[in-house]
């Protein structure tokens, strides 16, 4: 064999390689946009399952909540799991136990029935997301390939919740509201399929032990904090099971602090949360989450019950979000190696709290183009640069051994940040509609639009916060942005934004 036959074999493998590569991240992309779906397919779909199922208003919202319950409440616990068990097996595992849990629910026959199928999944996902994001780590090596792998992944996070409300109004309005779960059943027993050729294995070494008091805790305290506030949301702040809840789970999480300090195998190494770069992007997705999942909610709420729109027509009202953030995103992946992620960060948390600002001017009668797509097209095209940069910096230096927990507390955060947002911007919005409804003489759309607009109002400020944080935390340069083949020890390179 000549040296020019070896380069040309060398380079035709290695263009097989980069060929796998992007087809293992379709794989996954969809098996993400199946997660980030269920979190709000069900919201248009929702009042069709309750009459069929005669679910009382007050029990309605566990059709929401018992899915992001289970699933924020088990992630870290899902992302041990991943890395130990490895994450491919891991990842088939998960999209087949979510198929089960779809075609469940898609069955319900009784309320009960249909909770239980919703926390089933979202327990599937807990196991099935850390997965994911865990793949495209050790999968994308390479700084400027990592940078596009991350805008799919971001585009996927961003724009899911909006297009799980366009597939839900389209399957509920043709279909049934069975459909917005059983559509999951085939498409992921297609994907484990496909996954089992194309996927590589890879696991944490060392100690596998799992921290199952680490794990009891955590779940029990994120839990309680969410179910605390899902509470004040059909009760009051003030009612005793909400302050209980809360201060219970402020106790339980600070419990799990000094857990893990001690414990031999912690379910959360506090490395992964101390760093100031992670630790700021994690708490950014937080407030990043919190603030957004209003503006699907309550937007949700004004199309239908404000303007009249079916249930198809709502969804399609949102399409210019996924499409500003597919745009932003697509941008922002070429701008990351260039700048690092906090001008980009910064500039999109700006984005999205001016575009929150312009939805609190909202009245009954707003144009849709000059309001509501502009509003939607600035906070998008925020949104996808916040996401494209937050979810590369947010793994910055995590060893392999902790890339399962790691990617597991990105979801965790996105999860915990919208159970929380739903449930105390629903809060705001539901007495802000009560108290203009008393002094106005009665409920009215204007009343619904100005709880609405009441709740957008605290939005613009959490995303003002979630700016700061960012400026202070994160400290990520251009010149930090490096690429490599792997570290000294074996270890796949990242994406190294070190402040």
């Amino acid at each position: 064999m000549t040296i020019t036959d070896f380069k040309d074999r060398l380079e035709a493998a290695q263009t097989r390689n980069s060929d796998r590569r992007w087809l293992a991240l379709g794989i996954i992309a969809i098996a993400q946009l199946m997660i980030v779906l269920d979190a709000s397919i069900m919201n248009i779909a929702l009042p069709h399952a309750q009459a069929a199922l005669h679910i009382s208003n007050g029990d309605r919202q566990w059709a929401l909540t018992a899915y992001s319950l289970a699933f924020g409440g088990l992630l870290l616990l899902g992302g041990r799991i991943s890395d130990y068990m490895g994450r491919k097996r891991t990842f088939i595992v998960g999209l087949l136990g979510f198929a089960a849990a779809s075609a469940l629910g898609g069955a319900a026959q009784s309320a009960g029935w249909l909770f239980g199928a919703r926390a089933l999944q979202g327990a599937f996902a807990a196991v099935l997301a850390p997965a994911v994001l865990a793949l495209i780590t050790t999968t994308f090596t390479e700084a400027r390939e990592r940078a596009k792998a991350f805008a799919v992944y971001g585009a996927i996070g961003a724009t899911g919740a909006a297009i799980g409300l366009i597939v839900g109004g389209s399957l509920t309005e043709y279909a049934s509201w069975r459909w917005t779960l059983l559509v999951n059943t085939p498409i992921a027993i297609v994907v484990a399929l496909l996954a089992v050729p194309i996927l590589k294995e890879s696991r944490a070494e060392g100690d596998r032990r799992y921290d199952v008091p680490g794990a009891l805790i955590a779940t029990a305290g994120l839990v309680a904090l969410v179910y605390g506030f899902t509470n004040a949301s059909t009760r009051s702040w003030s009612s005793s099971l909400t302050i209980g809840l809360i201060v219970a789970s402020v106790l339980l999480l600070g419990g799990f602090v000094a857990w893990e300090r001690r414990a031999t195998n912690p379910l959360l190494p506090l490395r992964v949360v101390l760093d100031r770069n992670r630790g700021g992007s994690f708490l950014a997705f937080l407030l990043a989450t919190l603030a957004m999942f209003s503006v699907f909610l309550f937007l949700s709420y004004y199309f239908q019950s404000v303007r009249g729109y079916s249930p198809l027509k709502a969804g399609f009202a949102f399409l210019p979000f996924p499409l500003g953030v597919i745009t932003s995103a697509t941008l922002a992946s070429r701008l990351l190696p260039r700048f690092g992620p906090r001008p980009l960060a910064i500039v999109g948390f700006a984005m999205g709290t001016i575009g929150l600002i312009w939805l609190t001017q909202l009245d009954p009668n707003s144009s849709y183009v000059g309001h509501l797509v502009v509003s939607q097209l600035v906070i998008s095209l925020g949104m996808g640069q916040v996401f494209v940069a937050l979810s590369s910096t947010a793994l910055l230096g995590v060893p392999d051994h902790d890339a399962g927990v790691a990617s597991a507390l990105v979801n965790t955060m996105q999860q915990v940040g919208g159970s929380l947002g739903v449930a105390f911007l629903n809060t705001i919005a539901t007495n802000a509609t009560a108290s203009y409804a008393s002094s106005h003489g009665g409920s009215s759309p204007a009343a619904l639009t100005h709880g609405f607009t009441s709740a957008f109002t605290f939005g613009a400020v959490i995303f003002a916060v979630a700016t700061v944080v960012v400026g202070l935390l994160v400290q990520a340069r251009r010149q930090d942005v490096v690429a490599g083949a792997g570290d000294s020890d074996g270890q796949p390179a990242e994406l190294a934004l070190v402040g």
